[in-house]
């Protein structure tokens, strides 16, 4: 079935794009949520303007997405988490939750949904976390992990 799509969807496409997804897809998802509309000559018509004001809005946030992914590419997130003694494995794990929430302490309001970790943290060491702020925009961030002193451990 070919769709318009009326919002950007995660690895699908953008809005105004005109895709061929599976049945069932569109039918329970897209079509529902607003996502997207059936692929017709009279819906190209009457979503035509409010596709465009889409394309502006997300342009004039892109904009604002590459200056605060300026500012984000220069923080370093450390954390202190507990771990075994030689083989620097974590006891936990840092989670794209914890990221977010250390990322709200500094100031920035960043949902847990857009923090991308390439793979789990669950050692010791240094690692990036992607954080998508518009479809185009992503800020790399640099997290450490270090172990808990010996005296931290006693409390």
């Amino acid at each position: 079935m070919n769709v318009i799509l009326l919002e950007h969807v995660e690895n699908l496409g953008t809005v105004g794009q005109t895709v061929r997804v599976k049945d069932g897809y569109a039918r329970n998802y897209l079509l529902p949520k607003k996502l997207a509309c059936l692929a017709t000559e009279k819906n190209l018509n009457f979503y035509r303007t409010i596709i465009e004001a889409k394309k502006k809005k997300l342009a004039k946030l892109k904009v604002d997405a590459e200056a605060q992914s300026q500012k984000l590419s220069a923080v370093t997130l450390t954390f202190t988490r507990k771990s075994k003694d030689q083989d620097a494995k974590l006891f936990g794990s840092v989670t794209t939750s914890d990221i977010a929430r250390a990322l709200q302490a500094q100031g920035y309001e960043i949902d847990r949904r857009k923090v991308v970790l390439p793979e789990a943290i669950k050692k010791l060491g240094e690692f990036q976390a992607h954080v998508r702020l518009h479809p185009e925009v992503t800020a790399i961030v640099a997290v450490l992990v270090k172990p808990e002193e010996a005296g931290q451990n006693a409390q």
